[in-house]
C-alpha cells in the first residue's frame, strides 16, 4: 500500500511482473485472499479487509459500470480487487510493496480477469494518477489528507470514489457547521465535492485489526467546481480555522496576519497604480472591510462555505489578498 518516500513512478504491469517473480514470499499460499506466513506490515497501513459483504457493498455502492475503469489505491491481497474484477472492464491497481504485487501477480495470472488487471508499484502521492471513471479503495489511513486532495483535483474529473478511512476522518468530511469536528479539512473538501457518509466499519472486519473503527465515504466531485484561487481560499481558511472559536476580527487581526496581508496589499496597490495613504494601517483597513461585511463578529466553526466565499470576496474586492 502507499507510502510517502517510496518509488516516485509507478511502473507498469510487465515491469511489475519482474518483481513478482522475484518478490516471492516465502512459504505463502493465496487462498481466496490470504496467504499462510505473510506478515503484514502495519506501518504502511496494511490492514486488510475480509469482510466479503463489506467489500461487496462498496462496489455495489459506487454503482459500478461494465465499461468503467476504477483506481483501487493499496489492493494488498486483491480481496476488493477480485469483486471488482468481476464487474468492470479494468482495475488499475497501486501498490507499494513488492510482496502484495507478487501476491497479486499469482492471485490472478491463471485466470481470465488477468488481461484486466494493470498493477503499479509506486507512491500513488508521487505518481501521475491515470484517467478512470471510480476510485474504490481501503486507503492507508496515513495518506487519507493528501489522497482526498489529489483525487479532487485530477483531472480529467471522475464520477465518485467510496473509500475506507479511520473513522473519525470521515467524521471531518461529513462534519457540519457547529459541529466539534468541522475543520478546514471539512471546508476544503465540501467546497470540491459533495460528500456522504455510507458505514461504519468494525475493526474485527481487518486481519490484523487496526486500532482505531473505520468508515466508508462516498465522494462526488462537483462539476464545475467554483471559479476561485484556491491557493488563496485555503489561505483564508488557515488563518480562520487557527482559533476556530474566535470572532474573524480576533483572527485577522493578528501581527503576523496583517503583515501578510499589507505585503500583499501594497504588491497589488503598486500594479494597479494606485496611491497608498502615508497614514496607512492594515489592521484599520481588516477592521473596515469585517465590519463593513458583517464578519467581524463571525466564528470560523459556525460558518459554511458559501460564508467564506462571501468573506474572500469581501477582502479581495478591497485589493487585499491572502497569497
Amino acid at each position: 500500500m502507499p507510502k510517502a518516500g517510496a518509488n516516485k513512478k509507478c511502473r507498469t504491469h510487465k515491469e511489475v511482473s519482474k518483481v513478482s517473480t522475484k518478490a516471492g514470499v516465502k512459504g505463502s499460499k493465496p487462498s481466496n485472499g490470504s496467504m499462510q506466513g505473510l506478515v503484514f506490515n502495519t506501518d504502511l497501513g496494511q490492514h486488510i479487509l475480509k469482510n466479503p459483504l463489506i467489500i461487496t457493498s462498496m462496489v455495489d455502492k459506487a454503482a459500478v459500470k461494465t465499461t468503467d475503469t476504477v483506481l483501487e489505491v493499496g489492493p494488498g491481497t486483491g480481496n476488493l480487487t477480485a469483486k471488482l474484477l468481476e464487474r468492470v472492464k479494468k482495475v488499475v491497481a497501486c501498490e507499494v510493496d513488492p510482496r502484495m504485487v507478487a501476491e497479486l501477480h499469482k492471485r490472478f495470472l491463471q485466470t481470465p480477469f488477468h488481461k484486466k488487471l494493470d498493477i503499479r508499484i509506486g507512491d500513488v502521492l508521487k505518481a501521475e494518477m491515470p484517467t478512470f471513471d471510480v476510485c474504490i479503495a481501503n486507503l492507508p489511513y496515513q495518506i487519507s489528507s493528501p489522497f482526498v486532495f489529489k483525487l479532487l483535483l485530477h483531472r480529467p474529473i471522475f464520477r465518485c470514489a467510496v473509500l475506507m478511512f479511520q473513522q473519525e476522518f470521515a467524521e471531518r468530511l461529513v462534519a457540519k457547521p457547529g459541529d466539534k469536528l468541522y475543520c478546514r479539512l471539512t471546508v476544503n473538501t465540501q467546497l470540491l465535492a459533495k460528500v456522504d457518509h455510507l458505514m461504519k466499519v468494525g475493526k474485527n472486519n481487518f486481519r490484523p485489526p487496526p486500532k482505531v473503527e473505520s468508515s466508508i465515504v462516498r465522494i462526488e466531485p462537483r462539476n464545475p467546481i467554483p471559479n476561485i484561487n484556491f491557493t488563496e481560499w485555503d489561505g483564508l481558511l488557515r488563518i480562520a480555522f487557527v482559533r476556530k472559536n474566535k470572532t474573524l476580527l480576533a483572527a485577522f487581526k493578528q501581527s503576523s496576519v496583517t503583515q501578510t496581508l499589507e505585503k500583499n496589499y501594497r504588491t497589488w496597490c503598486s500594479l494597479q497604480e494606485k496611491k497608498i495613504p502615508e497614514d496607512f494601517n492594515m489592521k484599520t483597513k481588516v477592521e473596515e472591510i469585517l465590519k463593513g461585511s458583517e464578519y467581524d463578529q463571525r466564528r470560523a466553526r459556525h460558518m459554511d462555505q458559501d460564508d467564506f466565499l462571501g468573506l474572500l470576496h469581501a477582502f479581495n474586492k478591497e485589493g487585499v489578498h491572502l497569497v
